[in-house]
């Protein structure tokens, strides 16, 4: 009895499905199927890999933009305060800067103004130079044009208000008059 069993189970045994095909045809299939897998998993790692560089790289940038400029309302803000000390200092008239009285609060002001500029310089904050330059829409913001037998068309003749960058970046245009031809 024992033999029989054996030899049923043999018999269940070749009638599988799976031994109905060809061995080496299955293999073969499944090996293939089990490599296009293998070829995909890596394709989409190296896109995952990709894609975290990406954003590491654009977060670090982010992150150096903040850092350099973090003080770009502020420096705003304190433009206006620059403007007023140099409208200050230039309508003091020349008597009341040579005046005893005077002489001191002259010197102060001027004290003052020179170390706001020392404080914009070490944070990056440069003045743009203008006048005599050709205009920049970039840099520049014309204000009106006056016509001008002595500069070419399109040179800045007259700055109203100054421009000032923050390392490479415009943190407020300068308000100028341009040369044009003269009719």
């Amino acid at each position: 009895m024992t033999e029989d069993k054996n030899l049923e189970n043999t018999e269940i045994v070749d009638v599988l499905p799976e031994d109905a095909a060809p061995a080496g045809d299955a293999g073969t299939d499944r090996l293939a199927a089990l490599e296009a897998e293998l070829a995909a998993a890596k394709q989409d790692i190296l896109y995952a890999h990709a894609d975290t560089q990406n954003v590491r790289r654009r977060l670090e940038k982010e992150l150096a933009d903040a850092r350099a400029y973090a003080a770009t309302a502020f420096a705003r803000d304190m433009l206006s305060v620059a403007d007023n000390l140099s409208r200050a200092l230039a309508a003091i008239p020349a008597e009341l800067r040579e005046d005893e009285k005077f002489k001191g609060l002259v010197v102060g002001l001027e004290a003052t103004g020179r170390e706001l500029e020392s404080v914009f310089g070490r944070n990056g904050i440069t003045k743009l130079e203008s006048v005599g330059q050709p205009l920049d829409p970039n840099k520049h913001q014309a204000m009106m044009e006056v016509p001008s037998d002595e500069a070419e068309p399109g040179t800045i003749l007259l700055e109203m208000q100054a421009g000032y960058m923050i390392k490479d970046r415009l943190l407020r245009p300068a308000m100028v008059s341009v040369a044009k031809k003269p009719e």
